[in-house]
């Protein structure tokens, strides 16, 4: 069990507080909560009435008993009544990381009250900014909560992302600033907009825009100790912040849909187990300052089945011998690529491509997108950090060009990155230890994948460390829609093909897995 701590004030209405902490870490398997109480609230769906710290001693003694007996695998931090008790919990960070280093603190910085109430005098702001953000591992203020750490008086959508980083430099490792409310929209934004609750996430692994359509209820109390405490949950797991946030995404919404009113004000929502299965709930994430909303869907085409990864023309018409209809190109270009080397690459799609039309294959070109619409070639995979590297007129010419568009994709936030184009087919990987090329990524495993061919709402190609056909058979399964083989082809592709083909048999078209089927993802980065 990983044991998350959250230090937050209670809730007599029963809405948000330690009371959403808990129904929050509850949807979770394998987490135990413990609360801690730093602040006690009289408040019901319209108001809070009073609010009133509990005492140092008291607020230590909970924490002493804790870490005796039940050390956390993360801190999460809510109402905190007064400097002295954010004082207090930067020394209990500092303590706890001695024997955990690296021990993930989440901090909710609740200022204020959805009702009014404000809970944070500006001495309670200052010893937010010099005790908690240069210890945290993730913020998650709200647009206003946001402007407040920084002493503004608002922020507009195109600020959000200089304040996340502003908050970065104060030191917290990662910042989502949410933006569900709608009075977080700002007066400029445009219908389809105006109907997607957008967050900014900047953190190390990535930076963007989250976006999913907005849920249309008034029950929406607790929606921030939701989102925070399933961050840290998240991370408690082992996930890096930016997969963390968009489980946390997902399961906020999850709880918003099954919200309830128990009183006369505003409902609150209700966190439930299940949020990990459900694939409109997977976010997409935008590509720099772009809105991460999605784009039509690609048309679905015939199963990719057994995709060839090949590095020449030449083992392009050797593979659509034995057999293959989906093959990708894949010729890295050297660091210095001299105008005969062009000249060679050019020829040698060229080539591929006039060899898969004549057969009816479909060939991928990697990387080099021009020129795979240059020569007529079906598609084109590129990596992530390619599409990062255009700048958004490229990338709109490349979704407008008509080219069958594969990307890569080895983590939760590059899976919602990859999704807000629309691509025809993802690449899950690598699905097993891979040789082929150096990376930080561990292996996704059948599970992943699983997961993958469930969520990505396109279809998903396994690809690393395929190099036998049971491997292939386990990889259809789980709902694949194509398997990529790089090694296994070996030298000859007509003596191997056929076993990996027998392998393939009887599994198309997928069936990713649905329901109480669909596996909890696992992690693919060492926190």
């Amino acid at each position: 069990m990983k044991r998350v701590w959250s230090i937050a004030g209670t809730d007599s209405s029963g809405g948000a507080g330690l009371a959403a902490d808990q129904r929050a870490l509850d949807a979770w398997p394998g987490t135990h909560y413990c609360g801690v109480v730093a602040a006690v609230t009289a408040q019901n769906s319209q108001a809070v009435t009073r609010v009133e710290a509990v005492s140092p001693q008291l607020l230590d003694a909970q924490l002493a008993a804790l870490e005796s007996d039940m050390p956390p695998a993360a801190l999460k931090t809510g109402l905190l009544a007064d400097a002295a008790q954010m004082r207090s919990m930067a020394a209990w960070a500092d303590r706890l990381r001695e024997a955990a280093p690296g021990l993930p603190l989440v901090v909710d910085p609740v200022l204020g009250a959805s009702s009014g109430a404000n809970f944070a005098d500006d001495g309670a702001v200052a010893a937010y900014r010099a005790h908690l953000l240069p210890r945290a591992t993730l913020i998650t203020p709200n647009r206003r909560e946001a402007a407040r750490l920084l002493g503004r008086p608002g922020l507009r959508r195109d600020e959000v992302p200089a304040a996340a980083q502003a908050l970065r430099a104060l030191g917290a490792q990662s910042v989502c600033i949410t933006g569900g409310d709608p009075a977080d929209t700002p007066d400029d934004a445009t219908p389809e907009e105006a109907g997607m609750a957008l967050d900014w996430l900047d953190s190390p692994q990535a930076s963007g825009w989250l976006a999913l359509p907005r849920i249309g209820t008034g029950n929406t109390h607790a929606t921030g100790c939701t989102f925070a405490s399933s961050a840290a949950a998240a991370l408690a797991h082992g996930f890096v912040a930016a997969d963390a946030v968009v489980l946390a995404k997902m399961a906020a919404t999850h709880a918003l849909r099954h919200g309830h009113a128990a009183g006369r004000g505003p409902g609150q929502v209700l966190a439930r187990p299940g949020f990990h299965a459900e694939p409109a709930l997977l976010p997409t994430m935008g590509w720099g300052a772009e809105p991460g909303g999605a784009g039509p869907a690609a048309e679905r085409a015939a199963p990719l089945g057994l995709y060839a990864i090949v590095d020449s023309a030449a083992r392009v018409c050797a593979v659509l011998d034995a057999g293959v209809r989906s093959v990708q190109l894949r010729i890295k270009q050297p660091a210095a690529a001299t105008p005969a080397w062009w000249d060679g690459l050019h020829a040698q799609v060229a080539e591929a491509a006039a060899a898969c039309r004549a057969v009816g294959a479909r060939l991928f070109v990697n990387d080099h997108w021009e020129l795979a619409l240059r020569h007529g070639a079906h598609g084109v995979h590129l990596g992530q950090e390619d599409l990062l590297a255009l700048e958004p007129g490229p990338r709109g010419a490349l979704r407008a060009s008509g080219l069958a568009l594969g990307i890569s994709s080895h983590s939760l936030w590059e899976l919602a990155r990859a999704r807000s184009l629309a691509p025809t087919y993802i690449a899950c990987g690598p699905v097993w230890p891979t040789l082929t090329k150096a990376m930080p990524w561990r292996p996704q495993g059948l599970g992943n994948l699983a997961w993958w061919c469930a969520m990505a709402g396109t279809p998903v190609v396994a690809i690393g460390g395929v190099l036998t056909p049971a491997q292939i058979s386990a990889a259809a399964a789980a709902g694949a829609d194509g398997i990529c083989v790089v090694r296994m082809l070996g030298e000859n592709p007509a003596a191997t093909v056929p076993a990996m083909r027998t392998a393939m048999a009887g599994h198309w078209p997928a069936t990713p897995p649905t329901g109480a089927a669909v596996p909890w993802p696992e992690p693919t980065l060492a926190a």
